[in-house]
Parts: structure tokens; sequence; C-alpha cells
């Protein structure tokens, strides 16, 4: 079952459910969940290797990241034709081990021809978010720092839920070299 805004801001409030809300979810959100924005960019160098025991992500290097001393247009990051990204959101969640998060783009993506890859945030996992964007179309799209980009819904885990081990807890963006899958 899908948690509805009421039990989510009880949430927030009790637990730091998601840290750092925009004041538009904090006080007039939409749907069913939290819309998470755009804190960084980052573009990937280099080879990677995934494994069955062990993985090394391509190394990762930080192009951009919100600063709000400087205007909306120059808080922003062009997106160009055909190159892939990493996007970190200026969120953070904290998820006990009773919910799942699932993240899905807002539709002002891919109406902008930039498409976003995601996947399930884990019971337990606590960090900010990293996706995955691609600008699948022919012009340079434009994303100012704060926009919101992701939308997460927010699942309970019924039976017994196992807190997140994995070696992205935190928000980390890549590995630092070769290294063991737990």
């Amino acid at each position: 079952m899908i948690l509805g805004i009421k039990k989510l801001h009880e949430l927030v409030k009790k637990q730091k459910l998601v840290e750092n809300l925009c004041d538009r979810e904090l006080n007039n959100p939409e749907g069913a969940g939290f819309d998470l924005r755009m804190g960084e960019v980052y573009e990937l160098e280099g080879d990677g290797f995934l494994g069955v025991e062990e993985r090394d992500t391509p190394e990762v290097k930080l192009v951009a990241k919100d600063n709000p001393e400087l205007s909306e247009k120059e808080n922003s990051f062009v997106f160009e034709p055909g190159k892939y990204y990493l996007i970190k959101t200026m969120e953070k969640v904290n998820l006990p081990t009773t919910l799942s998060g699932i993240i899905f783009p807002r539709t002002t993506l891919f109406r902008s021809g930039l498409g976003l890859f995601n996947g399930i945030v884990q019971p337990g996992y606590s960090g900010e978010l990293t996706f995955g964007i691609r600008n699948l179309g022919k012009s340079n799209i434009n994303v100012s720092f704060g926009a919101r980009v992701v939308h997460i819904t927010f699942q309970e885990v019924l039976g017994e839920g196992n807190q997140y081990k994995g070696q992205w807890q935190g928000g980390r963006v890549s590995t630092d070299g070769q290294e063991v899958q737990i």
C-alpha cells in the first residue's frame, strides 16, 4: 500500500523520513509522495567492471552543484544531447525497515527529452539518492539546481524487512576502486 501525504508528513516530523524537503513539499505537495530536487551532476570517466563478487564502477567527476548565491539561470546545468550523467538529490531519505521507496521521473523530464534511470530505494537505506540521466533528444536542456526532477512514493513492507547493508548507503555516487560486493 502506498502511504498518503498525511502519513508521510508525520514520518518526516517524527523520524526524518526525508530531510531537506523544499517548502512546497512541506506545505503543498501533490499526489502521494514527494518531489525531489537536483543538487549535483556528475560525469562518468574511464572503464568499469561489474563481476559476481567484485565491482569497480567508472570514476565520476563532479561537474556542477547547487550554488544558491547564483541567479536561477546561472545556477543550472545544461544536459547535452546523447550524453549520460549521474544526478544526486538535494534531499536525504532515512527509510526504516518497514518502508521502501519507488522513484518515478517527473513528466517534464521525458517531455524535454531526458531519460531517467532509477530503481527502488531499499528498506533501511539512508542518504541522498543518485540516478542516471541521459539527454535522448537533439537539443540542449538547461535544468536549474533545485528543480523538481523525480517523485518518490513510499510503500509498506509486509512481513519482515531487512536492513539495507549495501555499499551505496549514505549517498555514495561511485566505488573507490575495485571492491568486494556485500
